[in-house]
């Protein structure tokens, strides 16, 4: 899964009932589009923390009623309540829209601020999602798109910051 910040679902306005469901109150762009989710973050203190949903149901007025797979007590689950709730780019639909296709065009920077290139196409390999860049001198890159290279998306300007291992843009 990628941690995506600028895709904010909603938070989780209150606990509902005792078998660890919760409510998340849905930010407007969903409120008539719910896109079809397996999986998401909830930011809890600050960082991404993964959840796979166990089943969830639009209740109306604004409202998700979601279960998260190995919460199903209210003791597990009332600590989340006023956590903000981020889909991930894995997600079937984003308003929408296919979200991994979203990202051609943007610009990759690394950690030193330095351009990489731009993004033009997304692969699916068995088990990892690679980026194909093309950068300023025409050559192409294939970067792992892992959460753990990615220090933060910016769907705004367009531009994705990624921290890579030294040496890994030679060896393509």
């Amino acid at each position: 899964m990628i941690y995506h910040t600028g895709i904010l679902l909603g938070r989780i306005k209150k606990t509902h009932g005792h078998d660890g469901s919760v409510i998340v109150r849905l930010e407007k762009i969903f409120t008539e589009d719910i896109p079809e989710i397996e999986s998401l973050f909830l930011e809890i203190e600050g960082k991404p923390v993964p959840f796979f949903i166990a089943e969830s149901e639009y209740t109306g007025g604004g409202n998700l009623k979601i279960r998260f797979e190995g919460y199903n007590a209210y003791e597990k689950i009332c600590e989340f309540t006023g956590c903000k709730v981020f889909l991930n780019t894995g997600s079937k639909e984003v308003g929408g829209k296919n979200s991994h296709t979203d990202l051609t065009g943007f610009k990759v920077k690394l950690d030193d601020n330095s351009l990489a290139g731009t993004i033009t196409e997304i692969i699916k390999n068995p088990g990892q999602w690679l980026i194909c860049i093309s950068t300023e001198k025409g050559r192409e890159l294939l970067i792992p798109f892992h959460e753990d290279l990615i220090i933060k998306i910016d769907p705004r300007l367009k531009i994705i910051q990624m921290n890579l291992p030294e040496g890994l843009t030679e060896i393509n």
